[in-house]
């Protein structure tokens, strides 16, 4: 099944005719209830990107739901039932079904709900005109609010007044400039951007959590590092992560990589004390926290470097820090030296980092035991001198400069 938009591309819909979202489709639709596909979905497959999740919004009330899963065998979980949410899964894969809503009564962060079975008034409570478009069993795109022409001109607009939609949910600040940087074209759409702007104190009611998930989505979006100097200016991103925030140091590292967390290091993270500070704000997990921190310590011994280190720095470097801190300072160092993104010297120097075996201290304590040394704060401290030595041969390997560099390290012991 295809559809003909305005511009005259084909938008592929055989995602319809998946056994999950059609047997999902046919549950609800039917005796007097209708169901269609609403939201990114809707959306991505308009764009011809493979859609995300599939999310229903049908007139049947969530007991209605449950009944008809029941009856045809279909397994469900009543994951929001108080907001009309029923997940059912088909075929291991969850598809939400909501009954169509109205919202009562916001504070900015949750809202109460009254069902309703009016599919164009469900529309206008959603976010953004992209993401209130819905496609029915039949293939018929229902446009409501003007998506398909926003989405079409690259445009992301608020539904209504941005503001009365911003205090509704002031995460919907942060999610218009991920959609922005997702989908935008042209910069952020000047209405919008003055009500988040407007509304920025908001911000502060929000967990920490929240804002992590979002600010990683759009540090990793096409127009990210634009939307992401844009609404810094704003003061939008300062008041969350703390610190000064660095949106052309971000632009840089964008111009090679596309890791999230790296991104985020080149914006907010030259010492230590920025990685501590992130890992407050955004409450990250401790490997996130930790690989950041990793990163600004081992980014300290790199500091001022015009050129990347040689290849025994390198392999020094990867031996004491890991790959994985080597290779974040590295890109760091890159654009803190102005190097351009495809710089043949830090791009090779970072393929090593990448490529070569991360060396192993071929040496314990109980190899200088088995030599006569006695055990305690002597051997930890000669194996320490015999690292060192090993480091600056040069990571050697042969049995015989082995040898020779523990004699060393006994001599030393008397």
């Amino acid at each position: 099944m295809s559809l003909r938009l305005s511009d005259g591309r084909l938008a592929d819909l055989s995602a319809l005719d998946a056994p999950p979202l059609a047997r999902a489709l046919a549950l609800l639709n039917g005796k007097g209830e209708q169901a269609r596909l609403v939201g990114g979905a809707v959306r991505d497959l308009l764009l011809g990107q493979p859609p995300g999740d599939f999310d229903l919004a049908t007139t049947a009330t969530p007991d209605v739901v449950i009944s008809r899963a029941k009856a045809a065998g279909i397994a469900f979980a009543p994951t929001g039932v108080k907001h009309g949410t029923v997940t059912l899964i088909l075929d291991g894969r969850p598809i939400e079904a909501t009954t169509l809503r109205q919202d009562v009564e916001t504070d900015g962060r949750r809202a109460k709900v009254r069902f309703g079975r009016d599919f164009a008034a469900d529309a206008r409570r959603r976010d953004f005109t992209i993401n209130a478009l819905s496609l029915d069993a039949d293939g018929v795109v229902h446009d409501e609010v003007g998506g398909l022409a926003d989405l079409a001109a690259g445009r992301v607009r608020f539904i209504g007044e941005p503001r009365q939609r911003i205090r509704e949910d002031f995460l919907r600040i942060l999610r218009f400039l991920r959609f922005s940087a997702r989908f935008g074209e042209g910069g952020l759409d000047p209405a919008g951007f003055a009500a988040a702007i407007g509304e920025r104190a908001g911000l502060a009611t929000l967990s920490a959590e929240r804002v992590r998930a979002e600010l990683l989505k759009i540090l990793i979006a096409r127009h990210g590092p634009a939307v992401v100097a844009e609404a810094d200016g704003a003061g939008l991103l300062g008041p969350l992560l703390g610190g000064v925030l660095r949106p052309a140091r971000l632009a840089r590292l964008a111009a090679f990589e596309d890791d999230a967390l790296l991104r985020l290091a080149a914006l907010a993270v030259v010492v230590r004390e920025d990685a501590e500070r992130l890992r407050d704000r955004l409450r990250l997990s401790n490997a996130e926290s930790e690989r950041l921190a990793a990163a600004a310590r081992t980014l300290e011994t790199l500091h001022g470097l015009e050129a990347p280190p040689s290849l025994g720095d390198l392999r020094a470097l990867l031996f004491e820090r890991g790959r994985t801190a080597a290779l974040d300072a590295a890109a760091l160092a890159q654009i803190d030296a102005g190097a351009a993104a495809d710089d043949s010297r830090w791009t090779a120097a970072r393929r090593f980092l990448a490529d070569t075996p991360q060396p192993r201290l071929p040496f314990s304590g109980a190899d200088l035991v088995a030599r006569g040394a006695q055990p305690g704060r002597g051997v930890g401290a000669a194996l320490k001198s015999l690292q060192a030595k090993w480091i600056r041969a040069g990571f050697p390997r042969e049995p015989e400069r082995l040898a020779e560099l523990l004699e060393e390290a006994m001599a030393e012991l008397g």
